[in-house]
């Protein structure tokens, strides 16, 4: 085997060669950026070697022959399943989301909700109730539904207020973000509290401790960034700046009440809520659904409370809210529809173009490189913990991947090694490790991008070094934490 058949083979140059062709094919060609992940996924897998897909998909609990199956598919094949399996995760969600998003602003509800939000926390603290509040949803629900929600009502905010678009925006997804790799039920932090043997009662409290400091200071940063590089709100298809002004100069009566304002939002939140709630409690028997009745109430929770049929729900209530609020008018709801939809659709295309090039760079063994290359290396736990997960999210995208990977890697370390620290520790610096560093083979950077009409750019200097300084800080808190107290 030549020097050059190594190289080639090797997943650090693959990914290299798949980072050269997404940046540059984004930022100096000006590619599309559906086209530029496609094409970049293209590449990574026609440099993939069939051992090398045989070897994750064992890794991934394949047997032998589904794991051959997969390194015989075609390019085109590999390619187009991570792209369905992208788009089977968010493609209704986004689709609905973008439905809610529209309806809330044409129907005056994301109005009402301003207005009815600045008359409690003041003009001067509505990004800092973004940031809190976001945290806070994050805990429960999915990172990518708190952002399809809460970016249309940041929108109508920033119109309100006449500045601080960035701002909100950076609070809503720092929030989020954080929630999403600390603090259970997310799918995560559920993962490592099994692998590394932690109570999942000290997770959430640690990790709701931690992810309040680390979001004081990504919001530091943020107000920071939006001073610095001030962003101001954008037409698009879903949001009109003309539309949103004139819901901006509405009387109050004008507007719906605010139950049914916040309606298409909390529907969806309750229901996913309460069925993550029951799921655990059936776990860990602290309820047993044994009457018939029980047992009918927790089945219809768990069907509603599913993401795609909850948001369904919350995108219908929103239309007969749209349709109760233009009864009388010559416009039906079905433009409003499909401006929306059109603004979804290309949502997803470049969402699962994003999953796509990720799932075909996992094929490459990434993750396994990573683990092999710091396998013997010599650093203190807690920092290594870190390194390993923010490797491991920067090369293929996926927090949650950087979260399994990671505690898979250092499990042994923390059940069998003499710990002078409790194992919670480790659990939360890879949690602040899986933060870095978010950029395009991150399926939530481009619904970030795509939801807020951020550019790539922009996004990149903001968003990004955001959840850098989020994560660098929790790492220091955590040393100093453990040193002072190891709760052992």
């Amino acid at each position: 085997m030549t020097l050059m058949t190594v190289l080639f083979s090797d997943p650090l140059f693959i990914l290299l060669i798949g980072v050269i062709i997404v940046v540059g094919g984004i930022i100096f060609l000006q590619l599309h950026p559906f086209l530029a992940l496609i094409l970049a996924a293209f590449v990574v897998a026609l440099l993939t070697p069939a051992a090398s897909i045989e070897a994750f998909a064992i890794a991934k609990g394949s047997s032998p022959e589904a794991a051959a199956a997969l390194a015989k598919k075609s390019i085109g094949e590999r390619i187009a399943t991570e792209f369905g399996s992208t788009c089977g995760k968010i493609g209704i969600l986004i689709a609905m989301a973008a439905i809610i998003g529209k309806s809330m602003l044409e129907s005056g509800a994301a109005e009402r909700i301003v207005r009815s939000m600045l008359a409690v926390t003041g003009v001067n603290n509505a990004p800092f109730a973004f940031l809190v509040s976001s945290f806070f949803l994050g805990v429960p629900v999915f990172f990518d539904i708190v952002i399809f929600l809460m970016i249309p009502l940041a929108k109508a905010v920033s119109m309100r207020i006449g500045k601080n678009y960035l701002l909100l925006v950076l609070a809503i997804t720092g929030g989020a973000a954080m929630a999403n790799s600390f603090v259970p039920p997310a799918p995560g932090p559920l993962f490592l509290i099994g692998e590394m043997n932690i109570p999942i009662g000290m997770m959430m409290a640690g990790g709701t401790l931690l992810g309040l400091v680390t979001i004081t200071a990504g919001f530091i940063f943020a107000k920071w960034a939006n001073a610095k590089w001030p962003v101001e709100l954008r037409d698009s298809l879903d949001a009109r700046l003309d539309d949103i002004r004139s819901l901006a100069e509405k009387a109050d009566k004008d507007l719906p009440p605010l139950w049914f304002s916040l309606l298409p939002v909390t529907f969806p939140l309750v229901f996913i809520c309460l069925d993550n709630i029951l799921k655990s409690m059936i776990k860990s028997g602290a309820f047993v659904p044994e009457s018939t009745v029980a047992r009918f109430l927790v089945d219809l929770i768990a069907l509603i409370g599913d993401k795609n049929i909850a948001l369904v729900g919350g995108g219908l209530i929103a239309l007969v809210l749209l349709a109760v609020t233009k009864k009388g008018s010559k416009d039906g709801i079905s433009a409003f529809v499909q401006a929306a939809l059109m603004s979804g659709g290309g949502i997803i295309l470049i969402t699962a173009a994003g999953g796509s090039f990720g799932g075909i760079l996992q094929q490459t063994g990434i993750s396994s490189r990573i683990a092999a290359l710091t396998a013997d290396y010599q650093m203190t736990l807690i920092p290594l913990a870190f390194v390993i997960s923010a490797v491991v999210r920067t090369a293929q995208g996926s927090a949650t991947v950087a979260l399994i990977t990671a505690s898979g890697i250092l499990s042994g370390m923390a059940t069998s090694a003499h710990l002078e620290y409790h194992p919670l520790y480790l659990g939360l610096a890879i949690g602040c490790g899986s933060k870095l560093v978010p950029w395009m083979n991150d399926a939530g950077f481009w619904i970030i991008v795509k939801i807020s009409n951020l550019t790539e750019k922009e996004a990149l200097k903001t968003f990004s070094p955001m959840l850098v300084v989020m994560g660098c800080v929790g790492l220091i808190v955590l040393m100093i934490a453990a040193r002072v107290f190891p709760l052992v």
